[in-house]
């Protein structure tokens, strides 16, 4: 196997990755604006919403354009297809990318089992990375599921996974749950 990342399957050809001009632009919605929102409304409310296109997504999702794709008591999923723009200089998607995936996936999942005024954060973060995700691995899907939800700490794990089911990154989370 070739030393440059260039000729690895599902990497850039390099008279791509050494062009230039290439340009995203994105747009989002006052996240200030979206607490007012929110306001009231349970974790799991809110994620619903979010889902179904009634409130708007978080700066986030659309700055690495991700989305929520499936919400329940406990868990949530996200998907996203990787891209150019996620690549990092080795040739594959950036380990931040699939951290941001789980680690959303798996707060959010916390975040369900909320009533309205209470809130979390992570406290803890753990990937483990099994396989690159390059533009050709196509769409993944981050799930993230609740072990534990106690009265200030929250124990979660995450999956990330191909279509194909294969396994890229597995993660866990404690997360502090503030109650006011």
């Amino acid at each position: 196997m070739s030393a440059d990342p260039a000729d690895r399957p599902g990497t850039l050809p390099t008279s791509q990755a050494a062009s230039a001009g290439r340009t995203r632009t994105f747009g989002w919605h006052d996240p200030l604006a979206f607490l007012r929102e929110v306001r009231g409304m349970s974790g799991l409310q809110m994620l619903r919403a979010i889902r179904d296109g009634e409130l708007a997504p978080p700066p986030i999702t659309e700055a690495l354009d991700f989305a929520l794709t499936e919400v329940e008591e406990g868990r949530v999923v996200f998907a996203l297809t990787p891209a150019e723009y996620h690549y990092n200089p080795i040739g594959s998607v950036h380990g931040g990318v699939a951290a941001t995936l789980l680690d959303s996936a798996m707060g959010c999942a916390v975040n369900t089992l909320l009533p309205a005024g209470v809130a979390y954060t992570t406290l803890e973060l753990k990937v483990n990375y099994i396989r690159p995700l390059t533009i050709a691995t196509g769409p993944v899907r981050a799930e993230g599921t609740v072990q534990h939800l106690g009265g200030k700490i929250a124990v979660a794990e995450g999956k990330l996974t191909g279509q194909d089911g294969k396994l890229y990154a597995s993660a866990t989370t404690t997360c502090l749950v503030m109650r006011p």
